[in-house]
């Protein structure tokens, strides 16, 4: 076992970064398996549309509510062992997924995944803390773009995997990953010492105390949690509408299409540079304009696979730009308390990623692709609306 101890500001090794980073795009990886195999798993388990597309909406709720619950124990409580625990549990359900045969197992176990997949938001405000202050968006960058890798990785794997051995099996598959993270946790992973004295109770009303006291991490929060609700709403339909006409394609072509998404990812890193020096505002602008641009060109071009890719691209982009900007932003707002600032941040997050994909699934069940597509410019306009709603409430008080 690691007993390294570091301290904040003072930096944090490169090769501990590349392994936070790697280990991310594992544990988040196992949100979105299901995206290119929902009509698969459909088939399979014999559900409707509306009723599969209840699968990763269970796991992005359970994210949430493991990010509220969970992540703040990371100003209290020892990190590696938190994690530990988390990957325990994650395993099992993970093998509960692969095994399910009715939808309750399925959601529930969908849940579960979600509750206990948050490790890789205790990295986040590892790495904002412990970096040196000129180093901090850049790391932080770092795990970003190994979260969003993972999360794009995830989309190319479950859709081969899922094409040639099963969708059950690459549950499976995911379960085995994480129990070499857990290994490499357990041995790699630096002591932390807690930043916060007192009471788990005591500790989640802090978290609320902050949001008051900092009303600018809801600003940040709201906005990117309706820009995450759009980004997710086209990968939670993508599969039903590459079946279709013109396409009728299955899971390993839609998996394919995220690696057009790692092209958005790899830009995060290079993001984290530029947020100094533009500001926050100007670049989560041009984060939703790119969305913007990228849900248009999905409304006219959606017939055509350049006009699919174009989209994810710059779809991809925009996200990056958002999530970066803000969630470093709010980190900075409060660093003693990184974790709990991470976690007003990241539960708004998954609340808006459920929100968007849940109403994306529901207008494709009732307008098809043009439902989604609705959906998607919905939930950029709430983002958009947000910003002066929000601004005009912190200036009165």
């Amino acid at each position: 076992m690691n007993t390294t101890i570091i301290k904040p500001h003072e930096g944090i090794p490169s090769t501990l970064m590349w392994m936070l980073a790697i280990m991310a795009g594992i544990s988040v990886a196992n949100l979105y398996y299901c995206q290119p195999l929902l009509n698969m798993i459909r088939q399979d388990m014999q559900l409707t549309e509306f009723q599969v597309n209840l699968m990763p909406v269970c796991t992005q709720v359970g994210y949430a509510f493991g990010l509220l619950f969970i992540i703040p124990m990371g100003d209290l409580y020892n990190r590696r062992k938190t994690m530990l625990i988390c990957a325990t549990v994650l395993t099992c359900s993970l093998l509960c997924i692969s095994l399910s045969n009715n939808i309750w197992l399925l959601l529930g176990a969908s849940f579960v995944t979600g509750f206990f997949s948050v490790i890789p938001q205790m990295f986040m405000p590892f790495a904002s803390l412990y970096s040196r202050p000129e180093e901090k968006e850049h790391k932080v960058g770092m795990i970003l773009s190994g979260l969003l890798i993972g999360i794009l990785g995830s989309r190319v794997a479950s859709g081969y995997i899922g094409h040639i051995l099963g969708w059950r099996t690459m549950y499976s598959i995911a379960a085995v990953a994480i129990l070499i993270m857990a290994r490499l946790v357990y041995s790699r992973f630096p002591e932390v010492a807690p930043t916060y004295t007192g009471r788990f109770k005591e500790l989640l009303k802090s978290v609320r105390t902050l949001a008051i006291q900092y009303p600018q991490s809801l600003l940040y929060s709201i906005r990117s949690a309706f820009a995450f609700g759009s980004f997710l709403g086209l990968w939670g339909c993508l599969a039903f509408r590459m079946k279709e006409a013109p396409f009728f394609v299955g899971s390993d072509i839609v998996g394919m299409l995220g690696i057009c998404g790692i092209a958005g990812a790899l830009t995060a890193s290079n993001v984290g540079k530029y947020v100094p020096r533009f500001g926050i505002e100007r670049i989560n602008a041009a984060g939703i304009l790119l969305q913007i641009i990228a849900w248009t060109i999905l409304g006219i071009y959606h017939n055509t696979y350049i006009g699919i890719i174009l989209s994810i691209i710059l779809i991809d982009i925009g996200m990056q730009c958002i999530q970066l900007s803000n969630q470093s932003a709010t980190m900075k707002l409060c660093p003693e308390a990184s974790s709990r600032m991470n976690t007003i941040y990241m539960v708004t997050y998954f609340i808006g990623g459920s929100l968007g994909t849940f109403l994306a699934g529901t207008l494709w069940s009732f307008y098809g692709w043009m439902g989604t597509v609705s959906s998607g410019f919905l939930m950029l306009f709430c983002s958009i609306l947000s910003i002066f709603v929000i601004n005009r409430i912190i200036q009165k008080k």
